[in-house]
């Protein structure tokens, strides 16, 4: 059998709870029908049965801020148990998840077992707060922490990783996301990140109808993520290099996810990063940067004025 998963939180609008569990523990056809989320129900319907599961880890217990939140989380994913305080898990379970998406709960929600001694998986993003970041640092340097987008893992970007030679040299990347940078803009810096090993000297800001980002990269090349705001879904990723260009639609989640999930378990049992936790700070500081640029009418901010004390 493999390591006993706790699930916290939910935050409006976003289903995580009800995607991670359900890539880990299978579904109940009708009750995830009843719980809410037509989209991930529709992707977990065109999976196979044997795409569940990873290497035997069961989500087992779960909490939510609602209790009939919690009772549809765990009847839609089968999970053994709902649990009325985070803390009562410690003890019951070898890992946590905590899979709310505003990352001003993150601390709070994390501290518990983090001081347990259990690794901890946080949504996206884990903090744009540099003090909190700080706090999260060490946990994230032993092997007890992980935070990331699923864009990190996205599939529709494994032959342009394999064939990153062909491009030549890259002149840009441009992406584009819904919603605001803070909560979402990570979604394409994380799938940037996987694709070039170039990282940001400074972050700039245009604003218009929307905010579009602008990464200064250390091989002096640009990248620039729209940050869209309310419209139909989209995460778009285009490549161009002197020789070849591509563009990618982002939109297997359940591939994204589970990727990310087994990097988490494959952490877990080895008590090694799954992510340089120097590389997890640096998504987080390129966030901050992008919106202090934003604050200051348009910057560049540089990554360096961005620090994490502690």
């Amino acid at each position: 059998m493999g390591p006993r998963i706790g699930i916290l939180g939910v935050s409006p609008g976003n289903g995580h709870p009800f995607s991670f569990s359900a890539i880990l523990n299978g579904y109940d056809d009708e009750s995830f029908a009843r719980a809410g989320w037509p989209v991930i129900h529709a992707y977990l319907k065109r999976r196979r049965p044997d795409e569940f599961g990873i290497a035997g880890a069961r989500v087992t217990r779960a909490w939510t801020q609602d209790p009939a939140t919690t009772e549809a989380l765990c009847a839609a994913c089968r999970i053994e148990q709902a649990v009325a305080h985070p803390g009562e898990m410690i003890g019951q379970i070898d890992a946590a998840i905590v899979a709310r998406d505003d990352h001003a709960s993150h601390w709070t929600l994390a501290r518990p077992f983090l001081e347990a001694g259990l690794p901890v998986f946080v949504d996206k993003p884990l903090s744009t707060d540099a003090g909190i970041l700080a706090r999260f640092r060490p946990y994230l340097e032993r092997g007890k922490l992980m935070s990331a987008a699923g864009l990190r893992y996205a599939a529709e970007l494994d032959d342009a990783r394999a064939a990153l030679a062909e491009y030549g040299e890259i002149v840009c990347l441009r992406g584009a996301v819904i919603n605001g940078w803070e909560a979402y803009g990570i979604h394409l810096v994380e799938a940037m990140f996987s694709v070039t090993a170039a990282r940001p000297l400074a972050v700039s800001c245009a604003a218009g109808k929307h905010e579009r980002m602008t990464l200064h990269l250390d091989d002096g090349s640009l990248a620039t993520i729209d940050a869209l705001g309310t419209v139909p879904v989209q995460f778009t990723l285009a490549i161009h290099g002197r020789r070849r260009t591509s563009s990618h639609e982002l939109g297997d989640n359940f591939a994204a996810f589970k990727r990310m999930l087994t990097a988490f378990l494959g952490q877990v049992g080895t008590g090694r990063p799954a992510i340089a936790p120097q590389e997890t700070l640096c998504v987080m500081r390129t966030l901050i940067a992008g919106r202090r640029a934003a604050a200051r009418g348009g910057g560049p901010v540089q990554l360096a004025e961005v620090t994490i004390d502690g």
